[in-house]
């Protein structure tokens, strides 16, 4: 109930801000011409492991998100947006430079980005704006350098900085702010809400066994998910309070997919779609969504673009403001991700269309184990019961089978689970060829090139726990040695 009286109270006092923004746009001839004339503020607000489909505006049946349901409302709603990366550091420094991880300096999962490339922050400070960010930070300290202001951590869920740094801000200047929560990540607490999610509600997707520990680890990850949203209807209580909702950009996004064994990690729709919300008044049309294809590395180029700025040289993505004139329009016919080592072996490569989803693996000989924060977790350690059992479906045995296969290709109108591996059937050859293709293209295009060697193991691969140093897994390597010891 307190997320909705949060939001009724930034619509009361936010309405008559609104009904002058959408009133006093001036139809200009050109979009630049409006953006330089009036630049809006911009707050980007981003969420840590939620899956795309886990809120209201997602259409999911229980999960209540009336904060993110307001800014779908009053905004648009992006159905196909895609995230670069199955790790959350790189996502989120994708987002801030606009270029895929390996052309960043960014491919591990916690990376060192430099001051270069220019990040959206700083093209934005030389524009004028002050920018300040606060809660999970997950990037390198040196790009510190490009914010005003670093407010780093917060407490649980990060939000501690998220209202001070909005309204201690120097007044009479535009305002970028990177509000990060580190909702819904890992470890979960029981009580992350006063009203919790019950156990016996959940969605429980087919991809995972519908037990006990595993949806009882769903409500706790919908728990968070409660609490982020209610700390995003702070933030537009606490723009309407201030007088600024009328011409303030908010844009709402995940940074990786759902915590959850075959989700986070892959290169699936679970692990790499994400919720995208855009909220602009008199500018973005209210209750829109489009269905165009969108990246995370296209993020940093549209709010440039919608602030009459040209984004720097370095930026890899496409800005999407037209999408916010017509969301029918195509702005890509393919979004791509990529899958590096993190806490376990890996090398994958994915694309999505609007038809298909094709992954190549280039380390078939590791399987695609989850992330070890995953692995610990009841839901993952359930699994292993019931694989040892042989209860477990051929897509409930995803993340356990050795090796795997070493192309994938999915019809999404008929399969939007990506269940059913098609890369073998001759009715879709010519789909896979053309998928083919276009991966090949884009790592050309963007220097994409395999390690001779890549990272080993930092965890043991049934139980999570880290494994040290010298006894790590040496790539190639496929039955380590039992007498290893581990560590948390």
């Amino acid at each position: 109930m307190r997320s909705y009286l949060y939001v009724l109270v930034a619509l009361g006092l936010g309405l008559l801000g609104l009904a002058r923004a959408a009133h006093g746009v001036q139809k200009h001839s050109s979009r630049a011409a409006q953006a330089a004339a009036n630049p809006p503020n911009i707050v980007v607000i981003v969420a840590d492991d939620m899956g795309w489909e886990d809120c209201q505006p997602s259409g999911h049946p229980g999960l209540k998100t009336p904060a993110l349901k307001l800014l779908a409302e009053q905004g648009m709603r992006f159905d196909r947006a895609f995230l670069s990366s199955t790790a959350c550091g790189t996502n989120r420094a994708s987002i801030l430079t606009g270029r895929y991880p390996h052309a960043s300096a960014a491919g591990g999962p916690h990376p060192p980005l430099p001051s270069q490339p220019e990040m959206l922050s700083q093209t934005l400070r030389k524009a004028g704006y002050y920018a300040a960010a606060a809660g999970k930070w997950y990037l390198d300290p040196a790009a510190k350098a490009q914010f005003d202001v670093v407010q780093e951590g917060g407490g649980a869920g990060g939000y501690r900085d998220w209202l001070p740094v909005l309204r201690n801000r120097p007044r009479g200047k535009r305002f970028f702010l990177w509000l990060a929560s580190s909702d819904p990540h890992r470890p979960y607490v029981p009580r992350a809400t006063a009203d919790p999610f019950p156990p016996q509600e959940v969605l429980v997707p087919p991809y995972l066994p519908d037990v006990e520990e595993i949806r009882n680890d769903l409500a706790c990850y919908y728990n968070a998910i409660t609490r982020l949203d209610t700390h995003v209807a702070q933030v537009l209580e606490e723009l309407a309070r201030q007088g600024e909702a009328g011409n303030t950009l908010v844009l709402f996004i995940s940074d990786n997919g759902r915590p959850f064994p075959r989700c986070k990690s892959t290169l699936y729709d679970s692990g790499i779609r994400t919720p995208l919300l855009i909220r602009w008044p008199g500018r973005v049309k209210p209750g829109t969504s489009t269905e165009s294809l969108v990246s995370a590395v296209d993020v940093a180029p549209t709010i440039l673009d919608l602030a009459g700025l040209t984004p720097p040289p370095s930026c890899q993505g496409k800005s999407f403001s037209g999408l916010l004139r017509d969301p029918h329009a195509e702005i890509r016919h393919y979004v791509f991700a990529a899958h590096n080592s993190d806490d376990y072996t890996a090398f994958q490569r994915g694309l999505r269309s609007s038809a298909y989803s094709y992954i190549r693996n280039e380390a078939p000989q590791f399987a695609a184990t989850p992330a070890a924060e995953i692995v610990r977790s009841a839901s993952f350690q359930a699994m292993r019961r019931l694989r040892d059992a042989g209860k477990l479906s051929p897509p409930q045995m995803a993340c356990f089978v050795k090796p795997p296969v070493a192309e994938e290709l999915y019809e999404l109108t008929s399969d939007p689970q990506q269940l059913k591996n098609l890369a073998g059937d001759p009715q879709h050859a010519r789909a896979l060829d053309e998928m083919r293709r276009a991966l090949d293209q884009w790592r050309t295009e963007t220097g994409d090139a395999r390690p001779e060697q890549l990272p080993p193991d930092k965890y043991d691969r049934e139980t999570g726990l880290g494994v040290s140093v010298a006894e790590r897994v040496v790539p190639g390597n496929e039955k380590p040695e039992k007498s290893r010891k581990l560590r948390k």
